[in-house]
């Protein structure tokens, strides 16, 4: 049996190594070769040094995401983008295959077991994959420094959101809207808990579905996923039970996060050297993940992710300002 002491002590342990494994990129990257903007960053490490470090790395991401109830994409992209010599273009193209790969994994399972509702799923998937689109071919068109200026906003107002947003397992519906009736956003699922079925409604689904477009617009112009930004607006605002809404919202991911990783593919901006060990050491991190969290659900690493996100959102933003290179 696995102790609080022992899981903390294997996290210190898992920063304490994380937060070298970063310095030392930074140290290795040389961002200034020449008194002139260099068009892209040098580094004295051969490419495979950067390829086993980017996997140590994400598994330990992969690892805190899961602990954190955060999606990988929203770890990688401010992390990897902060502290490796990657363009920021590369970054984000591989932290949507990185949401993607995750959300395709758990997305026939959730369907099974009827949490993944497609009623729900299918009119919110089309409007936000849509977005996507135009936020990637927004995100591509800008430059890089703007782009991490963005990011680096956009993460500190995620860490505002978990570090206030409350959930609700059952929100109170008292009528369904109008708009979700005429789509037949409703269903029943099972809850284990209470040992009953659980009848479920949706409202205010219009200004739901006006959110999504925001959503899928920052989805795809950071490569961050959105189940941090769709979870509370399907469970808070529209009033869908936090399993529906959590279920849901990793199904979304692989359709949104589809349509933006193609414009990220078709641009050139997805590197194989970057994808291939970051999907695979986000993956095994995630399966360490949930064998520690079966044991264990300590409260403090959600805060732990919060300060590390805290931290990679204000090093994004000095980045992008020139203030820390």
């Amino acid at each position: 049996m696995i102790t609080k002491k022992r899981v903390f002590r294997f996290f210190f342990i898992a920063l304490v190594f994380l937060t070298l494994v970063l310095v030392s990129s930074s140290i290795f990257a040389l961002t200034e070769p020449s008194p002139a903007p260099p068009p892209a960053a040098e580094s004295q490490m051969p490419w495979w040094g950067w390829s086993i470090t980017l996997f140590i790395s994400t598994f330990i991401l992969g690892i805190l995401a899961v602990l954190g109830g955060v999606g990988g994409g929203v770890l990688f992209v401010p992390l990897i983008g902060g502290f490796f010599p990657f363009h920021i273009d590369f970054v984000r193209g591989a932290g949507l295959i990185v949401a993607l790969s995750g959300a395709l994994a758990a997305g026939p399972g959730l369907l099974k077991r009827n949490l993944a509702s497609l009623r729900l799923s299918l009119p919110v998937a089309l409007i936000a994959s849509s977005a996507a689109i135009v936020g990637a071919m927004i995100g591509l068109a800008l430059p890089a420094n703007l782009i991490n200026i963005l990011l680096g906003a956009t993460i500190i107002g995620i860490v505002i959101i978990m570090a206030t947003a409350k959930k609700s397992d059952f929100p109170v519906v008292p009528k369904p809207d109008g708009l979700s009736q005429s789509l037949g956003i409703m269903g029943i699922y099972r809850e284990e808990s209470l040992g009953k079925d659980v009848e479920w409604n949706v409202h205010r689904t219009p200004t739901g579905l006006i959110l999504f477009i925001v959503i899928g617009v920052m989805a795809g112009m950071f490569g961050l996923g959105a189940g941090w930004a769709n979870v509370p607006v399907l469970n808070i605002l529209m009033g869908a039970p936090l399993k529906i809404s959590v279920a849901t919202s990793k199904f979304l991911l692989s359709i949104t996060d589809t349509s933006a990783a193609w414009i990220y593919l078709n641009s050139g901006a997805v590197l194989p050297m970057i994808v291939v060990p970051s999907v695979v050491g986000i993956m095994l991190g995630s399966i360490v993940g949930v064998k520690i969290l079966a044991r264990t659900k300590p409260k403090a690493i959600k805060w732990i992710v919060i300060w590390l996100l805290l931290f990679a959102g204000v090093r994004a933003l000095l980045k992008g300002l020139q203030i820390w290179k």
